[in-house]
């Protein structure tokens, strides 16, 4: 099975985001991963949700009929800028501290706190480089881990530009009059 991004542009009022789940999980799939945020345009939110599967257009289809989606793109063949973030707790006695440091200075991570024999530490880049560094800290001790799930950006002039879009009197979104 194919591991599929999918970017949508809903609106932001609440139960979007259970109706979109609920739908992806009616049509059998798993969520791998889901993140929701405000976007650049007030009252719409971007979502990106990750699911594998080899026949993704039906959902897709399915997403449009849902009222309080704008848009939808399966941008999994598309060229784009993927981010993802994780925060580690490690066991960090005094002896391994430094090369726990040495490691945070190869893949840009941040140490976000200190304690007695634990360290917490912040990475944010592609997914396959969150996964590199989630095996290499792994033997120093893993106590606990978060990851954001993915997001995803279309590169260059085509994507998602919720500016496009406003709100209209009777609450509905449609393509902004330019």
């Amino acid at each position: 099975m194919k591991t599929h991004t999918i970017v949508l542009l809903v609106q932001d009022r609440p139960g979007v985001l259970s109706r979109v789940a609920g739908l992806v999980r009616r049509r059998g799939y798993n969520i791998q991963s889901l993140a929701v945020g405000h976007s650049e345009q007030p009252g719409i939110s971007r979502m990106t949700i990750v699911v594998e599967s080899d026949h993704v257009e039906q959902v897709v289809k399915q997403l449009y009929r849902l009222i309080e989606v704008i848009k939808v793109s399966d941008v999994t063949d598309d060229p784009t800028v993927e981010r993802e973030m994780v925060v580690v707790k490690l066991h960090a006695p005094a002896g391994v501290r430094h090369e726990i440091v040495s490691m945070c200075g190869v893949f840009d991570a941040k140490i976000v706190d200190v304690g007695t024999n634990t360290m917490i530490v912040e990475m944010t880049g592609t997914p396959a480089k969150v996964e590199n560094f989630i095996e290499v800290v792994r033997p120093y001790g893993l106590k606990e881990m978060m990851r954001t799930g993915r997001i995803a950006m279309v590169r260059g002039a085509r994507g998602h530009n919720a500016g496009e879009y406003v709100e209209s009197a009777n609450g509905a979104v449609v393509p902004a009059l330019n």
